[in-house]
């Protein structure tokens, strides 16, 4: 059951803007990203944002980018300021996915002098791996990842010291379970989810008691136990099997990258795609999913994941009704042309990672800025991990007017607002969404990945442990 019922929410959809000019020494900011006005002054000074995590294995596809993104938004805030005066750079290293090489690089980072302000990270398994000693470290962290352990340890009532930029990954599957209950026409009868993932901290996140009760208080039911797979596998033809067997005709996956496509093709290739509706946590919506495999086509004559239901915590290219959201268009073309960057280049960085880049870096300049002000610092060297993990408690701030960042006075960490979308491919007119292969925008052999909202922005349920017990009471 593959239909496609898109809400298209004001979008222009294009995927190449003309490189916006920029004038030498221009250092005025765009009056939506509203920073902070500075009360001290830094310059002269460079600032290290340090970062680690999976840029060479499992993750490559959709993080390389981000790279990419951080150091397009260095240059132009830099140029434009940066830190009350102060240049950043980006120190990152790779873990290969290796928790041994993911301890070596923060005992390096962790005990360098000056000591590191802030960390950003990558996956839910070294949050969950380095969560007690960045506490006792005092090092706040930055992630765009959702386990409860990580975030908030393993009774999911103790808040730490990372903050994640999308919500929990087992708040992302109640929405979806919401929306599923909600819109009974776009989805098999008596909807039943069978969970597919990879093992681990990140792949089986969102399997959890409370998930799959509210589910079923939400009418869709749940096969009991999940089928796991590598990230190396590619098929799943014995996992798909089994669930469908037991009843499943939802496939919900805690993937990115490789993951989503191979399941998609098991699908296709087993001939259920009329039978079976695909669901995603937020990375595996990403644009590099849809361009690992572009050859498995369904019966629409388009890549298999066309049609895949998931969330979506973020703005999209395709949005250029947000101010925001137009201007990383300008940049990303502008980036493009001065690196000399190639269309599949362009292609591949046009990811969620490459948009975190930038909201990254601009609400890492604003929580310093927020910090230098507060304690009054002569230098970037009289903040601390602490004066910072302070900051980011009390934190309201619209990162490059596209994602509001909130952590409720300190109460969360996760964001909550979220949205569910369907994966697409363009047309060839640009206009949105392909209903076929021969509708599509086919540029250098590659369809072009696009998110279709199917609604607005709404909080996610809070289902960490015992929380919907304690909202029921209120």
């Amino acid at each position: 059951m593959r239909k496609l019922l898109f809400l298209v929410l004001a979008l222009a959809f294009v995927f190449a803007l003309p490189a916006a000019a920029q004038e030498e020494g221009d250092a005025e900011l765009p009056d939506f990203i509203d920073r902070t006005e500075c009360e001290v002054d830094l310059s002269g000074e460079t600032i290290p944002l340090y970062h680690f995590g999976d840029i060479s294995q499992a993750y490559a596809a959709i993080t390389q980018p981000l790279l990419t993104g951080i150091a397009d938004a260095m240059d132009y805030f830099n140029a434009r300021g940066g830190v009350c005066g102060a240049d950043l750079e980006q120190i990152n290293r790779d873990t290969e996915n290796n928790p041994d090489q993911t301890q070596a690089i923060y005992d390096d980072f962790a005990t360098r002098d000056p000591e590191p302000l802030l960390f950003v990270l990558y996956s839910s398994p070294d949050s969950e791996q380095l969560r007690d000693q960045l506490a006792e470290d005092e090092i706040p962290v930055l992630i765009s990842a959702g386990s409860v352990e990580g975030l908030y340890g393993e009774g999911g009532d103790e808040p730490g010291w990372i903050f994640a930029t999308n919500p929990l990954y087992i708040d992302q599957l109640g929405m979806f379970c919401e929306y599923v209950g909600s819109n009974p026409d776009s989805f098999p009868e008596s909807p039943t989810i069978g969970y597919i993932s990879w093992p681990g901290a990140f792949g089986e996140a969102a399997f959890t008691e409370e998930g799959i009760a509210y589910c079923e208080s939400q009418g869709v039911g749940f096969i009991e136990n999940p089928e796991l797979f590598l990230p190396t596998a590619t098929d799943v033809f014995t996992q798909v099997q089994n669930l469908v067997d037991q009843g499943a005709n939802i496939l919900y996956t805690n993937t990115l990258a490789s993951g989503p496509p191979v399941i998609a093709r098991t699908v296709v290739e087993l001939g259920l795609e009329n039978d079976v509706v695909l669901g995603s946590v937020n990375w595996g919506m990403d644009s590099s999913a849809g361009l690992i495999d572009q050859q498995t086509r369904g019966e629409n004559g388009l890549p298999a994941l066309d049609g895949m239901y998931g969330s979506f915590p973020f703005s999209w290219f395709t949005e250029t009704n947000i101010e925001g959201i137009a201007f990383l268009n300008e940049q990303f073309a502008f980036y493009a042309e001065e690196e000399g960057r190639s269309g599949e280049d362009q292609l591949r960085l046009r990811n969620i990672s490459y948009v975190l880049g930038w909201t990254v870096v601009d609400l890492y300049i604003e929580l310093l800025t927020q910090t230098a002000n507060r304690i009054g610092a002569e230098t970037y060297t009289d903040m601390t991990g602490a004066d910072v993990y302070e900051t980011l408690q009390d934190v309201n701030y619209n990162a490059v007017g596209i994602q509001q960042i909130d952590f409720e006075d300190g109460e969360l960490r996760d964001v909550e607002l979220n949205r569910i979308v369907q994966y697409g491919f363009l047309n060839a007119e640009g206009t949105g969404p392909a209903a076929s292969g021969a509708e599509a925008d086919v540029e250098g052999g590659f369809f072009k990945p696009i998110i279709v909202p199917l609604m607005e922005f709404e909080d996610t349920p809070d289902l960490r442990p015992g929380m919907m017990e304690m909202e029921e009471e209120e």
